[in-house]
């Protein structure tokens, strides 16, 4: 018996021969899979604001934090959202299981897409705020300039270069979360994890969180320094694709890697503690714990 099939098997005999191919994901369900991925987002980049100094806790945290309030519950949520629809689209648990790398691809792209949509315009709103303590007072002045000043076209001149960036980004934060747990899972026996501590349970999603946020650094690392060359107003004039091929060609491979060590050391903090807390939050609410497809 192939291990595709065996879990297949285990998944149907523990939901009964007429369960639906995967849960059945409330309105409720889906609005604590938003508001567990809007803290945990808030609450790990928030507090990353103060290395931007006074001018920039006093001036950025306001669209930061609202920024990752809405990319982070819409990412987190639209992670559970398009896997169970992938999941759907594949028809059965066994090809599900077997084709469950493009999945989880899938569903994190798609979900930093649609989250980004979000991110973008109060990512472009910090920016303004923080390179110009006086473009505005605050969020709500800063993105309303910006907005009738600058229109859809300004708001969104960022949207490539942050797609480029969160998407890799996304896809090493979910998909290597996933396979973490998966290669742990599959070196226990079914009585293990059914019995796993607390502790156990802490240590797995901890260590499971630093290695996805490693994968996340690296992956996202060239788009990363790009897109604060682009910040800082480097490049040629033209099209965003033409200056970020411009300044990728300047920067060459160890230009692009420039100071990836201590951005993995911070985004490894950032995804485990994300992760320990959407968790967290998920269990205190009673929400229903996520689509598991793993290969024994």
């Amino acid at each position: 018996m192939s291990a595709v099939k065996s879990q297949a098997e285990k998944t149907k005999a523990r939901l009964g021969p007429n369960a639906p191919l995967v849960p059945i994901f409330t309105p409720r369900d889906y609005s604590i899979f938003f508001l567990a991925g809007a803290l945990c987002a808030t609450l790990t980049h928030g507090a990353m604001t103060p290395a931007e100094g006074v001018a920039g806790l006093m001036t950025g945290f306001g669209p930061t934090a609202v920024g990752y309030l809405a990319q982070g519950g819409a990412k987190f949520a639209g992670y559970e959202y398009w896997k169970k629809q992938f999941v759907e689209l594949v028809g059965s648990h066994e090809e599900a299981v077997k084709y469950r790398t493009p999945i989880y691809l899938g569903a994190a792209s798609t979900a930093e897409f649609f989250a980004d949509i979000l991110l973008t315009p109060l990512e472009a709103t910090r920016i303004r705020l923080v390179s110009n303590p006086k473009y505005a007072t605050g969020l709500v002045t800063g993105f309303t300039r910006l907005a009738r000043e600058g229109g859809i076209r300004e708001m969104y001149a960022g949207f490539l270069p942050i797609l480029f960036k969160q998407i890799p980004y996304a896809i090493g934060q979910f998909t290597v979360n996933e396979f973490c747990h998966e290669i742990a899972y599959r070196n226990m026996t079914e009585e293990q994890q059914a019995n796993l501590s607390a502790t156990s349970k802490f240590a797995l999603n901890l260590g499971s969180g630093l290695t996805a946020g490693v994968a996340a650094a690296i992956l996202s690392q060239p788009a990363d320094t790009l897109l604060s060359q682009i910040n800082r107003g480097h490049g040629p004039t033209g099209t965003m694709l033409t200056r970020l091929a411009v300044l990728a060609r300047q920067a060459g491979f160890r230009g692009l890697f420039a100071g990836l060590g201590p951005r993995i050391v911070m985004t490894a903090g950032l995804v485990s503690g994300q992760f320990l807390a959407y968790g967290a939050i998920k269990d205190a609410l009673g929400a229903p714990p996520g689509i598991e497809i793993h290969k024994d």
